[in-house]
């Protein structure tokens, strides 16, 4: 089933995803979307799952580091008892 729905395009590049569309293809408030051309047609999704780099994990290592480790020279009289 071919449906064709016009929209106009927006001074700012935004576009209103057509309701029944949205619905169909998951498109939910909040879902990230992935474009990308294929022969010669812009195509939208849902995006799929976050591929997981080494980057991301050094991130999260970090992320966690960062909360505790406040002062390191505190830290590490601390641990020396001083």
């Amino acid at each position: 089933m071919n449906i064709k729905i016009r929209q106009r395009i927006g001074a700012r590049g935004q576009v209103v995803i057509p309701k029944k569309f949205r619905e169909r293809y998951g498109l939910l408030p909040n879902t990230e979307a992935e474009f990308f051309e294929k022969k010669g047609e812009l195509i939208v999704r849902p995006a799929k799952e976050k591929e997981h780099t080494q980057q991301d994990a050094w991130e999260r290592v970090w992320g966690i580091l960062r909360d505790k480790i406040k002062d390191v020279d505190r830290d590490i009289e601390e641990m020396r008892g001083r």
